[in-house]
């Protein structure tokens, strides 16, 4: 008997949503079903928002540090669901995982360094990078019968010609769902540490992985890695509470973590947001039971989307995916230039996904579905989808 109604839709529009109200801003038009941004349409359970209440009911706000529950509740979920912990010495809290990035790419390299990543990816890594003053170096993974690969002779000969100074890693990786093996980490880091490459480490979608797939951090590697690690989690994908902006920068290594927290306190960020460390704390003691149940819920969804694909959409690729509640779909096989295809999504579909062009020139007939809402939304984006298309091919 499940507990929890994933089914249910719950109007968004008009609560200052980026996912929903801001199509007119960023895309033309505000008849748009979204489908992009990673942020999901489901209500948390009683259980985490009487705790945020209580707090709220308390009626003060003012500077708060994580406390000795906050860090109970940050090593339960970790020990239980990812087999490590942290020392909360090791701890800084951001505003986010971006955020944090930046703040590495900062503290780590100096202006004209390289700084290297995996497209297609997750595109702020690049702009953090570029943004900076950095130069962007690509170690493009490479797709094989339907499934993404690392090049580890680029990446090590990538590293070496461009004195790489940080590697951006995203695990599960963001847009392609990989989750990358324990013997894929251990090679890259193996790199890394040969030649002293800084490792950030993105494993923010750590806890959406699907059945028959396990997540492996580079926590769980070899306690020599550590000297160059940079982890970043969050549960703002998990529980979908990125708008309290809470995430963890765990940093091993003393001199790297205070060169850190030097270049957070140049931004003039002190003080995490108390809301987030109520919510992370609340979200990791009392969600199991939702976050099992979610689970099975994107299961279903990525199968009835997998079996639409296939019977409706036949020549439309779906990459399988090991993990993340983000598909990325391959349309090259259709005779339709990329910006065709976006404007058949946003002008006949009405739907706001993200376009393949964001992740890398390599990805441009690709877009990229968010499946974390209710079935008939679901069902609704891709019904529509497949009647856009197929008007365009004349079917």
């Amino acid at each position: 008997m499940k507990k929890y109604n994933f089914d249910e839709i719950i109007d968004r529009r008009g609560t200052s949503s980026l996912k929903y109200d801001f199509g007119m801003q960023r895309k033309g038009r505000d008849d748009l079903l979204p489908l992009w941004v990673a942020d999901m349409d489901f209500k948390l359970p009683t259980a985490i928002l009487d705790d945020l209440h209580k707090r709220i009911s308390h009626g003060i706000f003012g500077y708060t540090d994580p406390n000795e529950e906050y860090f109970e509740a940050l090593n339960y979920w970790f020990k239980k669901y990812h087999n490590y912990t942290v020392d909360p010495n090791t701890v800084t809290l951001g505003c986010g995982i971006v955020y944090g990035i930046a703040t590495a790419v900062k503290s780590f390299t100096n202006k004209g360094d390289s700084i290297i990543i995996q497209q297609p990816v997750y595109y702020p890594f690049r702009e953090c990078i570029e943004d900076n003053d950095r130069l962007f170096i690509n170690n493009q993974l490479v797709l094989e019968n339907n499934r993404y690969k690392i090049d580890f002779e680029d990446f090590e000969k990538k590293i070496i010609d461009n004195n790489v100074k940080m590697f951006i890693l995203c695990n599960p990786h963001n847009p392609v769902g990989r989750v990358w093996s324990r013997d894929e980490l251990t090679k890259l880091l193996d790199i890394c540490y040969k030649y002293k490459v800084i490792v950030v480490s993105d494993e923010i979608h750590c806890d959406l992985i699907y059945k028959g797939n396990k997540f492996t951090s580079v926590f769980n590697l070899e306690d020599k890695y550590r000297e160059i690690l940079v982890l970043m989690t969050s549960p703002s994908k998990t529980f979908n509470i990125a708008g309290f902006q809470p995430s963890n920068i765990i940093i091993p290594n003393e001199n790297l973590r205070m060169k850190f927290r030097k270049e957070k306190a140049k931004t003039g960020y002190s003080q995490g947001s108390l809301m987030g460390q109520v919510a992370l704390t609340t979200c990791y003691k009392n969600g199991e039971d939702w976050y099992l149940e979610l689970l099975d819920y994107l299961e279903d969804n990525l199968n009835y989307f997998r079996k639409f694909i296939k019977e409706k959409l036949p020549m439309a690729n779906l990459i399988e995916p090991e993990g993340t509640y983000l598909l990325w779909v391959d349309f090259s096989n259709y005779n339709f230039t990329a910006d065709e295809l976006d404007d058949i999504i946003i002008n006949d579909a009405k739907l706001w996904l993200d376009s393949g062009k964001v992740f890398g020139s390599e990805s441009e007939k690709f877009q990229r579905f968010n499946i974390a809402c209710p079935r008939s939304i679901l069902e609704d984006a891709l019904e529509r989808l497949q009647i856009a298309i197929n008007k365009k091919n004349n079917i």
